[in-house]
């Protein structure tokens, strides 16, 4: 429950209501270890404190990364820090995404707007370790040309010869050129194995849902299909009971889960 000071390194505009923020531990001697899908709680001193997702690098130890939205107190807040600032960090906690277990497999990573950010640590495993995994495909969609994240390393990734990289936006502005139209309408474009293939998706529910659908009716096994679920986190340790889905809390036995051991409670609205 203790949190640990870290100093604010950069904070990274990404949109007009998103941003990076970079930190560094008090002690520059101190590493930091996390699995890709773990998240921390950031308490901003004398404002509050909220749960968002790692977005860096888990081999880059000696920095911490956190891609969020202002839209509350607690973030409004962190996103008018400065570098030098300093900031409260309880973790990692959660569960992580299936990197080693899909060793030897297609992977398809499909997120919706911000939900990008969780899954970016998932990107820089699969690129450092290419040879172990067979097709590779980002399906990204966004309501905005505008709401694209980290677009620079998006021009990267989709300058590789070895991974796939569709993007998609509600609404074209702009010079758009690319794709209209939500993003399962990507998916039956790219060619995988659905028998072989794992399928990792973070974002809003309802693109979740109809991600889960259309994976399933191109033959991917539930058991095949990983989610990321954020959810009224408080505590990060599952004391408060904020983030309770049936009988797991999110904090402590997610926020990735493997499809078929959530199903039953994922998506009612009387949980």
């Amino acid at each position: 429950m203790l949190p640990n000071p870290f100093h604010i390194q950069r904070l990274q505009k990404e949109t007009y209501d998103t941003f990076t923020v970079e930190l560094t531990p008090t002690n520059s001697t101190n590493t930091f270890l996390f699995s890709a899908g773990q998240f921390n709680m950031l308490y901003v001193f004398g404002v509050g404190e909220v749960p968002i997702s790692i977005s860096g690098d888990p081999a880059r130890t000696e920095t911490i990364k956190h891609t969020a939205r202002a839209v509350g107190t607690v973030t409004r807040a962190l996103q008018k820090l400065k570098s030098g600032d300093m900031l409260g960090v309880r973790g990692p906690f959660g569960s992580h995404w299936p990197v080693e277990e899909s060793v030897g497999n297609d992977v398809v990573i499909i997120a919706g707007g911000i939900g990008l950010s969780p899954l970016r640590p998932v990107l820089y495993q699969l690129i450092a370790q290419r040879k172990k995994y067979k097709k590779i495909a980002l399906l990204y969609g966004v309501r905005t040309p505008e709401d694209l994240l980290y677009k620079r390393e998006l021009e990267q990734w989709r300058g590789r010869f070895d991974i796939e990289v569709k993007i998609t936006v509600d609404t074209a502005t702009g010079d758009w050129c690319g794709d209209v139209g939500v993003v399962t309408t990507l998916i039956r474009r790219v060619q995988f194995d659905p028998l072989h293939a794992m399928a990792m998706i973070c974002g809003p529910e309802v693109m979740m849902r109809f991600t889960i659908k259309e994976l399933q009716n191109c033959g991917v096994g539930n058991e095949r299909i990983f989610i990321s679920m954020e959810r009224n986190m408080k505590c990060g340790i599952g004391l408060c009971g904020h983030c309770q889905c049936g009988p797991t809390f999110i904090c402590k036995d997610g926020p990735v889960f493997r499809y078929d051991r959530i199903k039953e409670f994922f998506g009612k609205r009387e949980i």
